[in-house]
């Protein structure tokens, strides 16, 4: 149904996912005893109408488990809020996590399980790839589903068949949003006429920012003077940026991973360098990777900016025993309260939880509603798009700080 254009990968670490309700591993890992024990309470309680059931899918284990962990802890503390004000007219909600691995046939294996559970709505997924897996294999249950995090425009959106996927919606912006809005804001805000850019080829995200920025940019009046690339796996960026500064740019777009723009930063200050780079939200997580020296008059675009909700991020604190970890915590937080939305609008119009016109009305009331998040006020656009502000993050020091919505 759809073609894998993305592969998002995300950011930062998040400590041990603290599920209230059902968690069942699916692919391998293990289920624990205590959550055995909550999945035959919460299939009782199912029974005699008094739970409504939430998926909650991402990769719990695996190599990108980190980013996995954030989405679903920030996801778990929303909907355990819920229930602790008394959940949906007066109705608790058992949520059932489970564990993909990152893998997008797990995905679909997950998925199908937590539908045989009788699901009436997921949170997820989290990466690109499982998640375009689950937006065709969710159409034909027609369940409504909430990513977190997954940018890739196909997620919600075929542009080759001008088709929308009606029953998915996410909570982040997408690729070419961001790469346009760091052109908008390089050329209208900051004054730059002249950039260059620098990323890795062949992998999309970097790729799609970078094509949008461009694009952005001349379109604006702005005048590219090189675009340098590498490959996955490289570690020495110097000869490009070496180039780089032959073109004598005013600013260099960096749509590259925290780790990577650390590196990059370090060896464009040994080259000499020296002018202001900028970037996307793959840039969450830079602290520690980067001098102030080398991140001065530096900005990149974000859908949350730590201390803009100290009621989230002391609630997270308390629930996990640390501080969230990035800003996709906020994100998995907002995609939850996305779906608790729909429902509460399916549950106040008296339908059966689960069946057709149920999802349907949980779909339909997310289309047109007014989610007020922690990462902005939005509705959805046409191709179910997020339509929030951008928060701008500057450094004070080496530590990212709010500069401005845009």
């Amino acid at each position: 149904m759809k073609k894998m254009i993305s592969r998002r990968n995300f950011l930062a670490a998040a400590g041990v996912v603290a599920a209230a309700g059902v968690l069942t591993a699916c692919g391998g890992s293990s289920s624990s005893t205590a959550a055995s024990t909550a999945a035959s309470t919460g299939a009782d309680a199912a029974a005699s109408g008094d739970t409504i059931k939430v998926g909650v899918l991402g990769p719990m284990t695996g190599d990108v488990s980190v980013y996995g962990l954030a989405v679903i802890n920030g996801a778990t503390l929303y909907l355990k809020q819920v229930n602790e004000k008394g959940g949906i007219n007066g109705k608790q909600l058992e949520i059932i996590t489970m564990d993909e691995q990152g893998d997008a046939t797990q995905a679909v294996t997950c998925f199908t399980k937590m539908c045989d559970q009788g699901i009436t709505a997921l949170v997820g997924d989290v990466t690109t790839t499982p998640t375009l897996a689950l937006a065709a294999e969710s159409a034909d249950y027609n369940m409504p589903m909430v990513t977190a995090s997954a940018t890739a425009e196909a997620v919600t959106y075929d542009a080759e068949t001008d088709t929308v996927n009606e029953n998915v919606f996410r909570a982040t912006f997408t690729d070419p949003f961001q790469g346009i809005k760091m052109a908008d804001y390089a050329y209208q805000k900051l004054g730059y006429t002249k950039a260059a850019v620098i990323f890795q080829k062949g992998a999309d995200y970097n790729e799609g920012l970078a094509e949008n920025f461009v694009n952005e940019f001349e379109s604006l009046g702005g005048t590219i003077v090189d675009q340098e690339t590498y490959s996955e796996g490289d570690v020495d960026y110097k000869t490009q940026l070496t180039t780089i500064l032959g073109k004598a740019p005013e600013v260099v777009f960096c749509p590259n991973y925290y780790q990577e723009v650390g590196q990059i930063l370090a060896q464009a200050e040994s080259v000499g360098l020296a002018v202001p780079f900028l970037g996307g939200d793959g840039w969450d997580g830079l602290e520690g990777y980067a001098t102030a020296d080398q991140l001065k008059d530096a900005y990149f675009c974000a859908n949350y900016a730590k201390g803009s909700n100290p009621d989230f991020e002391n609630a997270y604190k308390a629930e996990y025993g640390e501080e969230y970890p990035n800003g996709f915590a906020p994100l998995g937080y907002d995609a939850a309260m996305t779906v608790v939305y729909g429902i509460q609008a399916a549950e106040d119009a008296g339908l059966a939880a689960g069946d057709d016109d149920y999802k349907q009305a949980v779909i339909d009331a997310i289309a047109g509603g007014t989610i007020d998040g922690i990462t902005g006020t939005f509705t959805f656009d046409e191709h179910h798009n997020p339509v929030k502000q951008t928060a701008i993050l500057c450094f004070d020091g080496a530590t990212p700080v709010l500069k401005e919505m845009f």
